[in-house]
């Protein structure tokens, strides 16, 4: 058997905010050995495919009601120990040019994920943490109140007082996010909030949206659970072959996965027609009668949402779109505004780990100290980023989680070390 590899701090998991967590610790006790352990050889496989391979790592605004999970409160701590502008400064420092996009969106001038992943190594290196790839934690073992002793798959030993559980959630598996963490975190005592994929397109019963595939516009979606608030989001959605996707309903994803999860009777519901009440659709469309009586219902309705979405709207409604307004029915008018206001979406299921960009549930916020995400089941364990029970939006707000933790982590690691 191999000696154990001693080190003062060893992370696991080379993802966001294990690299993250690196280069905070190693600059916060100067002097220390900083191990950032991986079981894949070429690290950052999920920076690399976020944000269409552009990586949006940040947001230009970042609070606490920018994610779901646990409590809210200690999610507003830790961004608030490093709030978005220290992670767009923290960035510039390492040499990646930023820009602001739509919506606050923050992504690298370079457009491209390379670009941030690059400069994240870079810094490990410089800052003399050390990575080890192609290295599997198998198990992790507190031997007294000072010593942790981490055990890899091809026989190495880790040695360590701090350990550092960095591995993700359950969220595209392929780039390594197996759920491993969860296990360690529960063998020393952790609680588990059962996973759900999240942030994930969302798969039809109804064959509308093979007619409407590829067709991007505005949109309400509402999605109401049995003895809970409903949920109202406002954003583009994507129709596609197997069903939706978009912002919108990337959000509104794990919203509905939860309450499947909890057994709970839920329904999501869409306006193509976002903003608007039955109040104000029809005094639009009585204006446009008036004066436009000539005009087709398809032409009309298409001055608000795609062309296909009207005529396919129109259809439901029973309303033949190549009428024109002056025949248009007052019942006609108030069927189709309703149904431009509220279409049931026939959700049949997600499409799994495989395609979310997140993991919603995993170890409670409650289990965990907020000012330095630390264990309160075990000291000298920390556990930062997507394998704690907090989710965000999409929008650069994950990758933000991945950024304050880390840094929250190391800086209460660093007092430690220094003390």
């Amino acid at each position: 058997m191999r000696a154990a590899d001693t080190a003062d701090v060893v992370i696991v998991g080379a993802g966001a905010a294990g690299l993250a967590a690196a280069v905070f610790c190693a600059r916060a006790a100067l002097q220390t050995r900083i191990i950032c352990v991986d079981s894949a050889r070429i690290v950052g496989a999920k920076i690399l495919v976020s944000g269409g391979s552009r990586c949006n790592v940040t947001n230009r605004v970042v609070t606490e009601r920018d994610f779901w999970g646990s409590d809210r409160r200690i999610i507003r701590d830790v961004l608030r120990a490093f709030p978005a502008p220290r992670a767009i400064a923290f960035f510039e420092e390492l040499g990646v040019a930023l820009r602001e996009e739509e919506d606050g969106k923050v992504f690298p001038v370079s457009n491209r994920a390379r670009t941030v992943l690059d400069a994240l190594i870079r810094a490990v290196s410089t800052s003399g943490a050390e990575l080890h790839t192609s290295s599997r934690i198998s198990g992790i073992q507190r031997r007294d109140e000072d010593d942790f002793v981490l055990t890899t798959t091809d026989g190495r030993t880790y040695r360590t007082s701090f350990v550092v559980l960095a591995t993700g959630g359950r969220s595209l598996p392929k780039t390594g996010s197996d759920g491993t963490g969860y296990a360690f975190a529960r063998a020393f005592g952790h609680g588990y909030v059962e996973t759900t994929p999240a942030l994930v397109p969302l798969v039809l019963d109804d064959s509308r949206h093979t007619r409407l595939a590829g067709v991007a516009h505005p949109a309400d979606v509402t999605v109401r659970s049995d003895g809970a608030a409903p949920v109202r989001l406002t954003g583009s959605m994507l129709w596609t072959h197997f069903g939706v996707s978009g912002p919108v309903v990337l959000n509104a994803s794990r919203h509905w996965l939860r309450s499947r999860l909890e057994g709970r009777d839920v329904t999501v519901a869409m306006s193509v027609v976002p903003g608007e009440t039955f109040a104000s659709l029809e005094q639009w469309f009585t204006a446009e009668q008036r004066n436009r009586a000539r005009a087709l219902v398809r032409t009309v309705i298409a001055t608000r949402v795609p062309a296909a979405v009207a005529d396919l709207w129109a259809e439901r409604a029973g309303i033949d779109a190549s009428t024109t307004l002056s025949h248009l029915t007052r019942d006609d008018r108030r069927r189709l505004i309703h149904a431009l206001l509220e279409t049931p979406l026939d959700v049949r299921d997600s499409r799994g780990y495989n395609y979310a960009e997140v993991t919603a549930g995993g170890i409670p916020l409650a289990e965990i100290d907020p000012a330095t995400m630390e264990s309160r089941v075990r000291r000298g364990l920390y556990l930062i980023g997507e394998m704690l029970d907090v989710d965000g939006r999409i929008g650069g707000f994950n990758f933000q989680w991945a950024w304050s933790s880390a840094w929250v982590a190391a800086s209460a690691i660093g007092r430690r070390l220094r003390g």
